[in-house]
């Protein structure tokens, strides 16, 4: 990912779908990828109002765009992202924006969180699960952040999916499907992106296998949602 070969035949999604390609793709365009999320995703305004607690998780916290909603309802937002690059630029944020001494980094991998269990009370977990490169995985970070939330605590998890009109696929589908989806850099560079892509069904199948309890499911925007809790 150091040049751009227009000619090339661009990686299919088993070229760039280990985790480690997925933390390197987000270092190499992070300062551009934060200059396009700027603002919060309204769906998770609204799951974030009236709520609030001691400790916030943004899981994949990317720039931060996130934790700045979290951190106005908790005393302390752990960000977590795969990316250094992408936790540099949100602790940039939280700085200009007020909230450096609730913002809390963590370079972490969303299957493996160094977290203790039972210690967050509000956590959202946008647009990250569909970079995790197969079920066994995905299944195995809901179980984290189940094991993670405290008792009565609620996230909200959102995938893309095959509702969205982007994706020549039904959404009614018993299965998502592996792609890539590239970004592009100043210049021209495309770097490809590994995304499954959720039938919504597989996506409550995923949640069901999980250690997670579903308050709600919905989709919205073309993508999938649920409001969950820990089943403990």
């Amino acid at each position: 990912m150091t040049g751009d070969d227009s000619a090339a035949t661009p990686p299919g999604p088993a070229a760039v779908r280990d985790r480690r390609t997925v933390r390197e793709t987000y270092d190499h365009i992070a300062a551009h990828f934060a200059e396009t999320r700027a603002h919060p995703w309204p769906e998770v305004t609204d799951f974030l109002d009236g709520r609030e607690g001691a400790t916030g998780l943004d899981l994949g916290a990317g720039n931060g765009r996130h934790v700045e909603p979290l951190a106005d309802r908790t005393d302390r937002v752990l960000a977590v992202d795969a990316s250094s690059e992408l936790l540099q630029v949100g602790r940039d944020r939280a700085v200009d924006r007020g909230y450096r001494d609730r913002y809390r980094p963590v370079a972490a991998d969303a299957a493996r969180l160094p977290l203790a269990a039972d210690m967050v009370d509000l956590a959202v977990y946008v647009a990250t699960l569909h970079h995790l490169p197969d079920r066994e995985t995905r299944v195995a970070s809901l179980s984290e952040l189940a094991r993670v939330l405290a008792p009565g605590a609620r996230a909200l998890v959102s995938a893309w999916s095959t509702a969205h009109d982007r994706f020549e696929a039904a959404a009614d589908a018993a299965e998502g499907f592996d792609t890539t989806v590239d970004w592009t850099l100043p210049g021209g560079q495309r770097v490809p992106r590994f995304y499954h892509i959720y039938a919504p069904a597989e996506f409550d199948r995923d949640l069901a296998a999980s250690d997670l309890d579903v308050a709600e499911s919905f989709l919205s925007s073309g993508n999938c949602y649920a409001i969950v809790g820990t089943n403990r």
